[in-house]
């Protein structure tokens, strides 16, 4: 084989293997808010958000303050877009020494099912003063990326993004005219941008920010990325490290170092979470039966692959399937 034709499919395995991983990424727009404000104006967010509730921030017209639950103060300009991973309460404000007040306290007129519209404004101040903020609470979970957890920032923002996504300036204009102009429809174009908006910034995040995790540096590593994605795409072959490490061309030593050194994880390890992750997809988002998945993940019944989750996940796979998670 031709060593072009080589990088070619070590570049097709890294690609596959990265919008497998996006793939897995839950980011689904829960609550989204169009908010008109005069200044001064003091909101806070996230009072009763979860672990997993993330909220997205675009200021089409005017400027604020945005400061997260750590106390960080970060000042936002019109154009700008934020989205926090792990939000919990936050604030948005336009100047130091402002009263706050829960978003939820406003009176707000309700577009459609997901989305509300709120007018805090000064009759006596031009309406070009005014403030377009458009907010949404998303649930959040890093699916495959769940070794990244650790490494989220508290903001991630728009910045980075339209060097690398030259659209993304495009859909910004347009949110802000839609924020501002209110055409019939609106609501409908503004919550689909602000999800491409906060699925890019997230992209960005796990091509670049998180840099100092080697678990996304394998991905680099054309060879390796060729195992991950044989792992993902056969994840019942009942796979050895011998099997891996001649996927990747290295002896086992060297395969299992290197491994190890990039994920963090043992290859035996790396594979049961993928295994247990999958499974916790398929009980909880496809309802598939115990018998169907243990003969996916290579499981010789559904008893062996039921002790099995129970010993990885520490939660059995019937309270999968009542709503509790497990943390992989």
């Amino acid at each position: 084989m031709q060593p072009s034709s080589t990088n070619n499919i070590t570049n097709e395995a890294r690609h596959d293997m990265m919008n497998e991983l996006l793939s897995g990424v839950r980011l689904k727009g829960l609550e989204y808010r169009r908010v008109e404000i005069s200044a001064p104006f003091g909101l806070q967010f996230g009072e009763e958000s979860d672990k997993r509730l993330a909220y997205f921030h675009f200021i089409g017209q005017g400027s604020a303050f945005l400061r997260t639950r750590s106390g960080a103060v970060h000042q936002l300009a019109c154009g700008d877009a934020v989205l926090m991973p792990c939000a919990g309460t936050h604030d948005l404000y336009s100047e130091d020494g402002v009263p706050l007040v829960s978003i939820n306290a406003f009176e707000k007129v309700q577009l459609c099912d997901a989305t509300s519209e709120i007018s805090v404004c000064n009759t006596e101040i031009c309406r070009s003063k005014n403030n377009f903020i458009f907010s949404c609470a998303m649930e959040f979970d890093l699916g495959w990326l769940h070794p990244l957890a650790h490494l989220k920032p508290e903001v991630m923002h728009i910045e980075t993004v339209p060097d690398y996504d030259p659209q993304i300036p495009a859909i910004l204009d347009v949110m802000t005219k839609e924020l501002k102009a209110k055409r019939p429809g609106y609501s409908v174009i503004l919550t689909r941008l602000a999800d491409v908006v906060a699925a890019a910034i997230l992209r960005r995040w796990v091509e670049i920010g998180c840099n100092v995790c080697g678990w996304v540096e394998a991905m680099r590593d054309p060879k390796l990325a060729q195992v991950l994605s044989a792992l993902h795409h056969e994840p019942g072959r009942q796979w050895s490290v011998a099997d891996m490490a001649s996927e990747m061309g290295v002896s086992r030593s060297v395969f299992a170092e290197r491994f190890t050194e990039l994920t963090h994880s043992t290859p035996q390890q790396y594979l049961g979470n993928l295994r247990m992750r999958l499974a916790s997809q398929w009980i909880s988002q496809d309802n598939l039966s115990l018998d169907e998945i243990a003969d996916r993940l290579g499981y010789g019944s559904a008893a062996s692959f039921s002790r099995a989750f129970k010993r990885m996940t520490g939660i059995s796979p019937g309270a999968v399937r009542s709503g509790l998670l497990p943390e992989l």
